[in-house]
């Protein structure tokens, strides 16, 4: 048995617990269930469900079984933990789709085999489904006090916005997802739920209900929520959400979010996501204070966690593209993969008749790009050699562009300078 409390509270991962004396020497007396919750609000897990993902994960490695929660019931409701509105409800459909996508996900981040730490997946759905309303208040309900319920933050706080509120739906969230803990120790022996801090209140309502229904001592533990210096949620873009899936969010574009994580922001990144050992985060925090412009502490968080989402293919194919949007070869790459490349650089759309015969001259192709006003100025680029077609650089101002030039099915990539990109795509 690992030490698993020593590190986590190294890495800054524990906020609060139920019994902050008696955890340390509990966890490492033997092997212990553990349990995460997972809303299926979509078909994708996102950057802040890496850290308690990651949380199962290291609990895993220390010899601890996991259990990775799918709240398909609780999911039809919506937690009100932090939220300040009410929210759509999904149907019975969706919410089937998004387990399937989450199953995916977690099964890549621990083992699911028949080892005593192997890895448990269930869906609250499962048992939920089978309690009648009347029955759910008879064998569950009484236990749970009212008082309890309106002294939870996430509760109270909806309860004082006048233009919020709370409906009996979200209010009931709690008392179902405190009946999962419940439900969890008596199925599989899982004595500790774990989450961010935002989890707090239901964490505590499940061990307080284990008390009362079958006096049995359930723990609870929370990790700071994953947030930037500025206090703002991590995992955010202007573009949307860091999703886990491929689909959602490339290989690529999840690389480079890493590898632009602010200075001020990797330290807890590399403590709070990666598995690296202590002395090389350690290291990196003095070679980040010595040589800031190196940036080797976003670069190995970038490698890391690409490699652990999405595999050595992915992490591969991140680097390729990153490579190539500083000036590296095109090569074996198509339409979708370029896109998502260059997906912030304008383009143009031009008939793939243009291409035929003895092609497109490279001046009008950088006119046609947007990247000189004319073909005299496109001129002086070529002339100046800062003119490049794939990355390669332009052979002359007579130079034409051929089918045989496209760098995927139907796009041209061309630049002037260092950085200034453009795409041709030829249709038809």
């Amino acid at each position: 048995m690992n030490d698993i409390f020593a590190d986590l509270k190294w890495r800054g991962l524990i906020f609060q617990t139920t019994a902050d004396d008696h955890l340390p020497k509990w966890l490492n007396e033997k092997p212990r269930s553990v349990y995460a919750g997972f809303d299926p609000t979509a078909d994708s897990l996102h950057v802040g469900s890496l850290l308690p993902l990651m949380l199962l994960r290291r609990f895993q490695k220390a010899g601890h079984r996991p259990i990775a929660l799918v709240g398909g019931a609780t999911g039809m409701i919506g937690d009100p933990s932090g939220k300040s509105a009410e929210r759509n409800l999904l149907s019975v459909e969706q919410l089937e789709k998004n387990v399937a996508g989450i199953k995916a996900q977690v099964s890549k981040l621990v083992d699911f085999d028949d080892s005593p730490a192997g890895a448990k997946l269930v869906n609250n759905f499962d048992w939920m489904n089978t309690f009648t309303y009347l029955e759910f208040l008879r064998d569950v309900g009484k236990h749970f006090p009212v008082n309890v319920m309106m002294a939870k933050d996430s509760v109270r706080s909806r309860l004082e916005r006048e233009d919020a509120g709370i409906s009996y739906t979200e209010f009931s969230y709690m008392l179902l997802q405190a009946y999962d803990f419940v439900h969890l120790s008596k199925e599989y022996d899982c004595e500790l739920q774990i989450g961010g801090s935002d989890q707090w209140g239901n964490i505590t309502a499940g061990t307080e209900l284990g008390r009362r229904m079958f006096q049995k001592q359930l723990y609870g533990m929370t990790c700071p929520l994953l947030t930037k210096a500025d206090g703002t949620k991590m995992g955010k873009t202007e573009s949307g959400a860091i999703w886990l899936s491929a689909d959602r969010t490339s290989p690529y574009a999840f690389y480079q979010y890493w590898v632009n994580v602010a200075d001020d922001d990797v330290s807890k990144c590399l403590r709070f996501l990666t598995e690296l050992e202590h002395e090389e985060i350690e290291s990196l925090d003095k070679s980040r204070a010595d040589e800031p412009h190196q940036r080797a502490s976003q670069k190995r968080l970038a490698e890391h966690l690409t490699q652990l989402i999405h595999g050595d293919e992915g992490l591969a194919t991140a680097q390729r593209a990153t490579d190539i949007f500083f000036g590296g070869t095109i090569e074996d790459m198509n339409d979708a993969q370029l896109g998502q490349i260059f997906a912030d650089v304008p383009s143009s759309e031009l008939s793939r008749e243009r291409l035929a015969g003895e092609g497109l001259g490279v001046l009008d192709a950088f006119v046609e790009a947007g990247l000189a006003k004319s073909k005299g100025e496109a001129r002086r680029v070529v002339t100046q050699g800062g003119a490049y077609v794939n990355n390669i650089r332009a052979e002359s101002v007579d130079q034409s562009l051929t089918e045989k030039d496209l760098a995927s099915e139907t796009v041209l990539v061309l630049r002037s300078g260092k950085k200034k990109y453009a795409l041709l795509r030829f249709q038809g």
